[in-house]
């Protein structure tokens, strides 16, 4: 399992993903889940995923092919003229992926080779996107209605986002709310696990405008992490007490 959320503010995109894959809990290993590429003052795109792990590497180290042999075919990534069509042809590579693999393996493949992607960035000239894939290749785009996306160990951290998003806020709001976010799922389920890879893209910059790693030792996740616990604690005592009998 896995936990990574993409999120549109009017300052650009924030994205995080958690590092954990699991076959039970005597096989845990760390993998990235969170790339991106860039042409300098053109674009900047970025890619995280959920599923299974042969099927998300397959498709990223098609993508990574691609950037470096861009003559064999037009390469999306580096000159699709929008990010639509850039999601457009990441999710054809993903069904297609999918595809191969359950064909490969017949009736054991099926619902094995599953994953989820989000697909974020922009273009010169263009908005900031974010998108949503779905493993049939499709997908959807994130509104001021619905201005986040949630892949994989969704539950544990929604409630925090939806409480807490403003389009309006700060880099740095973002990035402490997603961290709440994040412990609030660690601490429920073990299947998402540090360390974090953190990427702020600010709108028009075409360049990570922040990127971090958060690993086990963070000192800032760890006061995030206390400070949330206790700040819970203290709204829960705030509360009016419930009195056997009382009808308010």
């Amino acid at each position: 399992m896995t936990y990574c959320v993409g999120m549109v503010l009017d300052r650009g995109l924030v994205l995080m993903s958690d590092t954990r894959t699991n076959s039970g809990v005597d096989n845990i290993s760390t993998f990235r889940k969170l790339f991106h590429w860039s042409v300098p003052g053109e674009r900047m795109i970025a890619v995280m995923t959920a599923g299974n792990l042969a099927t998300t590497q397959a498709v990223i180290s098609q993508l990574e092919e691609r950037t470096k042999a861009p003559s064999e075919r037009e390469n999306t990534l580096l000159k699709g003229p929008t990010m639509f069509q850039v999601a457009t042809e990441i999710g054809r590579l993903l069904r297609t992926t999918i595809e191969t693999a359950q064909t490969e393996n017949g009736d054991t493949g099926k619902g094995r080779f599953t994953a989820t992607m989000i697909v974020a960035g922009q273009i010169a000239g263009m908005q900031p996107r974010l998108f949503m894939i779905y493993p049939e290749g499709n997908f959807i785009e994130a509104s001021w209605d619905t201005p986040f996306f949630q892949i994989g160990e969704t539950k544990y951290g929604r409630p925090i986002l939806i409480r807490g998003y403003d389009k309006g806020m700060s880099f740095e709001d973002a990035v402490k709310l997603l961290m709440v976010s994040f412990d609030s799922t660690l601490k429920a389920n073990l299947s998402v696990g540090l360390p974090l890879d953190l990427l702020v893209i600010g709108k028009d910059s075409f360049a990570p405008t922040h990127e971090h790693r958060v690993t086990a030792d963070d000192p800032y996740f760890a006061k995030i992490s206390s400070g949330w616990g206790d700040a819970l604690r203290s709204a829960f005592h705030s509360l009016p007490p419930y009195s056997f009998g009382s009808e308010g």
